[in-house]
């Protein structure tokens, strides 16, 4: 599949309920992505990053149920995309879709076929205050995973909430007490034909010259 840059960069989204939770996904497919992700930048070049692979389905159904958990509470707490721009009906509309992708992800994180951890090794523990430094030494190189998946026509998801369990997830995949987790990516092919640039506030809300 061959798409321009800007298309990838426009296109690549969060696929929840279009992930083909059936077909399998051929490990020469993630290692390719994960060979363009490993060229992304670091900090002093220190390349600290892990990437753990999962498609055992006793462990994919593990982290699905610790997911699970953190979705609920999450989302009982009144967090989630639901809550935000009420006020406003055109982007409270789209709140609802994310909202309800991300619980039907949450109900079904366990059946994707490939989870996706990326992790970092942090030798003397995180540090305090702005912890910039060390995670813009994983985090890009997950969007190139993400990237490169769209590319080769995967479907991914940027997800954050199995991190309240992170330290019960180290122990069922064995993670050294030195590396932290940061991300976790669900891969599989998607179903329908492709994606669309996301509606998105205007740049002129964002941007600021030289000030605030």
């Amino acid at each position: 599949m061959m798409i321009s840059a800007d298309e990838l960069l426009t296109t690549t989204r969060s696929v929840r309920k279009r992930l083909d939770l059936t077909r399998p996904v051929p490990m020469e497919l993630v290692r390719e992505c994960l060979e363009i992700a490993l060229q992304a930048p670091t900090g002093g070049n220190s390349q600290g990053w892990h990437w753990i692979v999962v498609t055992d389905p006793e462990l994919r159904r593990a982290i699905g149920g610790y997911y699970a958990r953190s979705w609920q509470a999450y989302y009982g707490s009144g967090g989630g995309a639901r809550s935000l721009f009420r006020d406003d009906p055109v982007r409270s509309a789209a709140q609802e879709r994310v909202s309800d992708s991300a619980a039907y992800l949450a109900d079904h994180m366990g059946e994707v076929p490939v989870l996706v951890i990326g992790c970092i090794t942090v030798p003397g523990g995180l540090p305090e205050g702005n912890q910039s430094g060390l995670w813009g030494s994983l985090l890009p190189a997950a969007w190139s995973y993400m990237l490169a998946a769209r590319a080769r026509g995967l479907g991914t998801a940027w997800t954050t909430l199995h991190l309240a369990y992170e330290s019960e997830v180290a122990e069922l995949l064995g993670i050294p007490g030195n590396v932290r987790q940061g991300v976790l990516l669900p891969t599989a092919y998607y179903t329908g034909e492709t994606f669309r640039p996301a509606n998105r506030q205007p740049l002129d809300e964002a941007l600021h010259l030289d000030r605030w």
